[in-house]
């Protein structure tokens, strides 16, 4: 029975670990996507006469075509995350890597390098609504360090923990009451995120919505 144990928890971790680099891969891929889709979005309105009135027709039209072939995922406000998402965190502001898949710097006809991202698409959302970039870049290595699930990111910025800490000389006091309920996602958890089953075109159900 002892040897049936450890069979069965070996495979579950193996199993576990699985799931978690096949997430982080799926993830991976979408931001980085958006992250390009925002700067294609920017280089176009930069180069556009009457830039306001032609980037507002430019995200229709763009969010008309995309939900025909890729779904709702594209719809002008989202367009528009994608856009700003890029403008907050350029090559100037993040570590670049450079992209491994060849044919798409061919598709996009020069190589192209984008920042190494480590949080999840629903993570970005949030922290591209914070105008301060220290604060942005606080909460984003926080949330890195500390596997936050958006839910704990949620919780540290609404009890405004940068703001304490930049008053506070007990930085390390604050920081260690600032972890203490942190809830970790598990990668069944993460994968159940609408915007990775978005992205993947996969159809809702209520069984994992």
């Amino acid at each position: 029975m002892m040897q049936h144990n450890q069979i069965i928890n070996d495979v579950q971790l193996i199993l576990r670990e699985a799931q978690h680099t096949a997430y982080q891969s799926i993830n991976r891929a979408m931001v980085q996507a958006y992250w390009l889709v925002g700067k294609r979005i920017v280089e176009d309105v930069q180069q556009g006469e009457a830039k306001a009135g032609y980037g507002k027709g430019l995200l229709k039209k763009l969010s008309e075509e995309l939900g025909k072939e890729f779904g709702k995922g594209f719809s002008v406000d989202n367009l528009e995350k994608m856009r700003l998402f890029y403008l907050q965190y350029s090559i100037q502001q993040t570590v670049s890597v450079k992209l491994e898949d060849e044919s798409i710097s061919e598709t996009l006809s020069r190589k192209l390098q984008i920042p190494e991202f480590k949080l999840s698409w629903s993570h970005y959302q949030m922290l591209i609504r914070i105008e301060n970039k220290g604060e942005r870049a606080f909460y984003e290595i926080e949330a890195i360090q500390n596997n936050w699930s958006l839910r704990e990111l949620k919780r540290q910025f609404d009890s405004a923990l940068y703001m304490r800490l930049a008053l506070s000389t007990d930085k390390k006091g604050q920081l260690s009451l600032a972890n203490e309920g942190q809830i970790i996602e598990t990668a069944k958890d993460s994968v159940k995120d609408p915007y990775i089953l978005e992205f993947l075109q996969l159809p809702e159900n209520y069984r994992y919505t």
